[in-house]
């Protein structure tokens, strides 16, 4: 018996200090790197383990991103869960008024409608939306020499802030547009904290 358990210990316990030393090493490999939390670079996946300072800054540009992107969709989603639409026409016979929010909206738009959207993401993806080399400041600087917001006024501690910021609202974006996706095609409730608190959202009533 006690043997037995000495070795389910071990086998429990040996891989541990390895992976405090590779969770170690990324930490220092990363340590000038904007991360914000106490646990400094989360990397359960060991994407980046091996120290690569160019698979870090491909991820990092990734998420920024992912995050900006979902940011976004989290503004429209409210916006037009609230009825704010544009004004006239979608297309031919298809007022903005009767376009649903979220995933439903996939049902009514026409397909050459979702064909220009792809376009303009294309373009914006590869034209626009890009870093340049030589011109930012970190991955996901897209200004790229161009227009500066104010942001050359700041000092290096509100870069780092606004940046770590800016990180975790498109972390927490990207969790809540998959949480109101998810809602929507369980039960069509996608605001079910809302539902929860006794101020239901009346999500495309109507549409």
């Amino acid at each position: 018996m006690a043997l037995s358990l000495s070795v389910a210990a071990l086998g429990f316990n040996a891989p541990l200090p390895a992976a405090i030393a590779s969770r170690s090493a990324v930490r220092m490999a990363f340590e000038g790197e904007i991360n914000p939390g106490p646990q400094g670079v989360y990397d359960p996946l060991g994407l980046v383990a091996d120290g690569d300072q160019e698979k870090f800054d491909r991820l990092r540009y990734v998420e920024l991103k992912h995050g900006r992107i979902c940011m976004l969709a989290i503004l429209g989603h409210v916006v037009t869960s609230a009825g704010v639409r544009l004004p006239g026409e979608l297309s031919f016979g298809l007022p903005f008024a009767s376009v649903p929010t979220g995933i439903k909206a996939l049902s009514v738009v026409p397909a050459a409608g979702l064909a220009q959207i792809f376009a303009f993401v294309g373009f914006l993806e590869l034209a626009v939306m890009k870093d340049v080399e030589g011109t930012g400041e970190f991955p996901g600087d897209f200004r790229n020499g161009f227009i500066d917001f104010g942001w050359d006024n700041f000092t290096e501690e509100e870069k780092a802030s606004k940046r770590g910021i800016e990180l975790n609202n498109g972390r927490a974006a990207q969790m809540g547009i998959l949480a109101l996706m998810v809602h929507e095609m369980l039960d069509n409730n996608p605001y079910i904290i809302n539902d929860l608190l006794g101020a239901p959202v009346p999500f495309n009533v109507g549409l």
